[in-house]
């Protein structure tokens, strides 16, 4: 276990304490009351809860509703989750909600082939559209993987003119791999306001990417984090289910992890989540998790992409995995069969393959995995949830 870890591990719950007064304002605005610790998302000047919601998996607004009613403020969605339906869910929720009440993030990828800058303000609008919103709170550049991509000037222009024109308050950039080269990028190119990362107790380089963290919050950024359960099940079966409450609190001790955005799509998990953050202090058994969880292969692929170059077919085996994680980590099969339907792969992708050189360096099964995962393709909708 690293040192970080293990530093995590023997703090008290003095590390939320700074943030435990209950807002009655988020920036100057009135908010429902909340218990939960608060923190200052970088110089947005936003107070959010440490428990946000990461919508992208929700299709059902009785479960907002009582996120929102608990103090949550702080919603995330993205262009393309659902085909759309998951913004026009919250848009219709917030329809008539104050707008001050709530604070909206959306995301949009980099878009494939020429005019990058108008196709990626036409998803832009089509975000909008859906939201019912004359602004978004946080605009982030999802997905992104390399420094280069996150300077890319067609986008970044396209993103400082919406902000200009009023219809974004922040910029912000969103990655899941390469995180540390992602984020040195962010604060060198000075648009972006905050950073939505991958943070949780099962990353191999939790040393690298923490440094990266704090100096973009010296820099001023906000920091909000994803993937914190690292799943809700450690692989398929029924009974291989992550302690949430141990991933939640152990990220919280970060006290540069500003908020969380978990992927709760049940009032189960939702109250799991809420419970979690009312208090931080981890209990022996939740630190019994961590040290015995820290350094095993669970679902989440670290992003690191030394597979694609050992793959004699140049397989997208990260995209693949991620799939995986989505069917058995979070028993999404919808979400996990859109991912390699768009993948367009071959019917047997390793099927003239006699031995896979590829050693992933975070001991997954690859050859198993993609027979796996590939075969949602072939599987009715229907079939699916």
């Amino acid at each position: 276990m690293s040192t970080n870890r293990r530093n995590f591990l023997k703090l008290s719950a003095t590390a939320g304490a700074a943030f435990a007064m209950a807002p009655s304002s988020i920036y100057g605005k009135e908010l429902q009351k909340t218990t939960m610790p608060v923190r200052t998302l970088g110089r947005t000047g936003y107070k959010v809860p440490i428990l946000s919601m990461g919508v992208m998996n929700a299709n059902n607004p009785a479960v907002v509703k009582n996120a929102y009613e608990s103090g949550i403020v702080h919603f995330d969605t993205a262009n393309g989750y659902q085909n759309g339906r998951n913004e026009t869910m919250l848009g219709t929720f917030f329809a008539d909600k104050p707008r001050d009440s709530y604070i909206i993030a959306t995301k949009v990828k980099r878009p494939q082939g020429d005019d990058v800058a108008q196709k990626f303000r036409e998803s832009f609008e089509t975000s909008m559209s859906r939201l019912k919103m004359d602004y978004v709170d946080i605009l982030y550049y999802h997905d992104v993987t390399s420094a280069e991509a996150a300077t890319l000037k067609p986008i970044v222009d396209t993103m400082l003119a919406l902000k200009k024109e009023g219809k974004v308050k922040y910029l912000g950039i969103s990655t899941h791999s390469n995180e540390p080269e992602v984020i040195d990028a962010a604060i060198k190119n000075g648009a972006y306001d905050v950073i939505l990362t991958t943070y949780h107790f099962n990353i191999k380089a939790l040393a690298e990417l923490d440094a990266a963290i704090d100096r973009a919050v010296k820099a001023g950024l906000g920091i909000v984090a994803m993937k914190a359960v690292a799943g809700y099940f450690s692989d398929r079966g029924p009974n291989q289910k992550i302690n949430p409450k141990a991933g939640l609190k152990w990220a919280w001790q970060n006290p540069n992890i500003h908020t969380i955005i978990p992927g709760f799509v049940s009032f189960d998990q939702l109250d799991e989540c809420l419970a979690a953050a009312a208090n931080i202090q981890m209990t022996d058994e939740e630190k019994k998790f961590i040290t015995a969880s820290a350094d095993q292969p669970l679902l989440y692929c670290q992003g690191c992409r030394i597979c694609e170059g050992q793959c004699s077919k140049h397989l997208p085996i990260p995209e693949m995995m991620r799939a995986y994680m989505y069917n058995y980590g979070y028993r999404q099969s919808q979400l996990a069969k859109s991912v390699i339907s768009e993948l367009q792969l071959s019917d047997n992708p390793c099927g003239d393959c006699s031995e896979c050189k590829v050693k992933c360096t975070n001991g997954f099964q690859i050859v198993a995995k993609i027979k796996d995962i590939h075969r949602l393709k072939y599987v009715p909708d229907d079939f699916l949830v």
